[in-house]
């Protein structure tokens, strides 16, 4: 019997392709306290917004890069589910074993600078095929330095988030792609929803929903899908006060309506990500 892997959740990416210079100020009015620029040996440089477990990365080439290219093939918008590993190698092995569609693990690290010192955050990486999953990029991440990522000085939040409470992603057949995450997961962390799917993530949930379904949810605050019938569309944040996250939105000049869970803005005003902040 295959032992698969229990799915937790690690970070979230919104990729802004050649744009971090413009998206990393937009997330700070957003309310967001972000890390120092990291540059990857992989070519692509972020920012990091860090919670209690996991973190919402923005991700994006240098202008003119060579290197990672395939950022700029996908739009602006939330692009990545990246759950955590305690080994990598071992995960790959029992997925490989279960038959879902993954590649072999890949290392690379990025400089790090903190208060009082300098290191260098390493990872271990392994993708699921990306046929698998025309919506964006799902994979696993293993930290070989924690201590370098998650740090106080990094997780108090102007908005109030405390972590990643939910991911929406739209997708013409639900079904297969909930198919798809049973393979990695097993069937009873899938369960069926109204309009789709949902894969239990620890304390997150990532829903899978046909365009009808995230029309209802989001309304207008939606991406543009821009001729896709698959795409990551949502993330949603707990926050420790939802007054305290529409006030700090209203002081700053930013747009935002009521949900029926929370406080939502508009993906055409945060470059491509629906995000919503809930209690």
């Amino acid at each position: 019997m295959t032992h698969l892997p229990l799915p937790t959740l690690d970070h979230v990416v919104i990729n802004v392709r050649d744009q971090l210079d413009a998206a990393a100020p937009l997330y700070q009015k957003l309310g967001f306290d972000l890390t120092p620029r990291g540059h990857h040996t992989l070519g692509s440089m972020n920012n990091l917004a860090i919670f209690g477990t996991d973190y919402l990365e923005l991700i994006a080439v240098p202008p003119d890069s060579t290197k990672r290219s395939s950022i700029l093939t996908y739009p602006c918008g939330v692009n990545a589910v990246v759950f955590g590993a305690e080994d990598a190698d071992r995960i790959y092995a029992r997925l490989v074993e279960a038959g879902a569609p993954v590649l072999a693990p890949n290392d690379f690290s990025r400089p790090v600078d903190f208060e009082g010192g300098t290191g260098d955050a390493a990872f271990r990486t392994l993708h699921v095929a990306a046929e698998a999953f025309p919506a964006g990029r799902l994979y696993f991440c293993q930290h070989r330095t924690r201590d370098l990522v998650w740090r106080d000085e990094w997780r108090r939040h102007a908005n109030g988030a405390i972590g990643v409470a939910g991911i929406t992603s739209v997708s013409a057949d639900p079904k297969a792609v909930g198919a798809l995450l049973a393979q990695m997961f097993g069937t009873e962390l899938v369960e069926t929803i109204d309009g789709g799917v949902r894969l239990l993530v620890g304390l997150s949930s990532f829903d899978i929903l046909t365009h009808a379904a995230a029309v209802e949810r989001f309304g207008g605050a939606l991406p543009d899908p821009e001729g896709r019938s698959d795409y990551m569309a949502a993330l949603s944040f707990r926050t420790s006060s939802l007054d305290g996250a529409a006030r700090h939105l209203a002081d700053n000049g930013i747009k935002a309506e009521q949900s029926a869970s929370g406080v939502l803005v508009a993906a055409r005003d945060t470059m491509g990500a629906t995000l919503e902040f809930v209690a």
